[in-house]
């Protein structure tokens, strides 16, 4: 199975900083690729593992600067595609969801977790001479904190069997059945040339993240505000069936409301209410007479009413205007 995209619609812009890593990494494989004659100088191969790959003996001993070095390199053209496709599907929506600042860090703190784990492997099993390289640890991290914030996404992915055909797996399948595979594959081949227990620790610290992110922003919902936003206000009312809460935009003269609301078919499917008087919209879905998201405006939304009413990918959009 090889994912290509998934249906889970950004909100705050293009993913500059996943770009970036993509990027840095393709960037720094050409290098490689230069300098080793595509890999077939095996004495250039090993001084360039040898000095900027993750040693695990050398990690244990306190050489932390191996790990990031390493994050940035791979082993040949198909390791470099798969973890670069890995990463362009699932990582821009955890950008979106971090931030960027936020997001460089803890991208690279999974990739130290990953290294650790890998490394306590490989010291126990006698191969800790043995450099690590790849993005995977990382990227696993990524896959861990997706399942975690976008479980009911649904992923393209493109299955080769004795045919070649494109379906959509929700992420609540396609992330676990990865993870159970790494597992199986470690256990078959534990001392092979892949680290499955970098992939293993990575994913770990990434559900630990994505937990810890989620508890965190629904303990405190306000102190959370994108700089690109000129206000920004979570509501403090919200019932919700399906997906997270809902967001408020201020702008100089409208309000937007930004659910995440699954399992429709399109705007046909909503019905809007906005009441002026409590500053309350409510979002009516046919699978309930009640609202399916109640939203409570700042008290200064005033003389508003519904101009735009969007839905794309499970993503809700209703614009408010003031009226003239």
């Amino acid at each position: 199975m090889f994912p290509i995209h998934d249906d889970t619609e950004r909100i705050h812009g293009r993913p500059y900083l996943n770009y970036c890593l993509i990027l840095v990494n393709v960037i720094i494989f050409i290098y490689e690729v230069i300098i080793t004659g595509f890999f077939t100088n095996e004495r250039a191969v090993n001084a360039l593992f040898q000095r900027y790959g993750g040693i695990p003996n050398e990690i244990l001993a306190g050489n932390i600067p191996s790990i990031f070095t390493s994050m940035f390199l791979h082993a040949g053209i198909a390791h470099l595609i798969g973890n670069m496709v890995f990463l362009f599907v699932f990582g821009d929506n955890i950008e979106d969801k971090f931030g960027r600042i936020k997001y460089l860090i803890i991208y690279l703190m999974w990739g130290v977790a990953a290294a650790i784990t890998h490394s306590l492997f490989a010291v126990y099993t006698g191969n800790g001479e043995i450099p690590a390289v790849g993005a995977s640890g990382a990227i696993s991290g990524v896959l861990g904190a997706y399942l975690i914030m976008y479980p009911k996404a649904k992923i393209y992915t493109i299955v080769i069997a004795f045919f070649i055909t494109t379906i959509r797996i929700p992420a609540i399948a396609f992330i676990p059945f990865w993870f159970i595979m790494q597992i199986v594959l470690n256990f078959i081949n534990p001392l092979g040339g892949v680290a499955y227990m970098a992939h293993i620790g990575g994913f770990v610290a990434g559900l630990g993240t994505g937990y810890l992110w989620k508890t965190l922003r629904f303990q405190n919902p306000i102190s959370f505000q994108p700089k690109w936003q000129t206000i920004k206000n979570r509501p403090n009312a919200v019932e919700m069936g399906i997906g997270t809460e809902p967001e408020i935009i201020k702008g100089p003269d409208f309000y937007e409301i930004i659910a995440e609301v699954r399992g429709l078919s399109g705007i046909s499917d909503i019905r809007t209410d906005y009441n002026s008087d409590t500053k309350i919209m409510k979002i009516y879905t046919p699978r309930s007479n009640t609202p399916e998201v109640s939203v409570k405006l700042p008290d200064d939304a005033s003389d508003l009413k519904v101009d735009q009413v969007q839905y794309l990918n499970g993503i809700l959009r209703i614009r408010l205007v003031k009226q003239i």
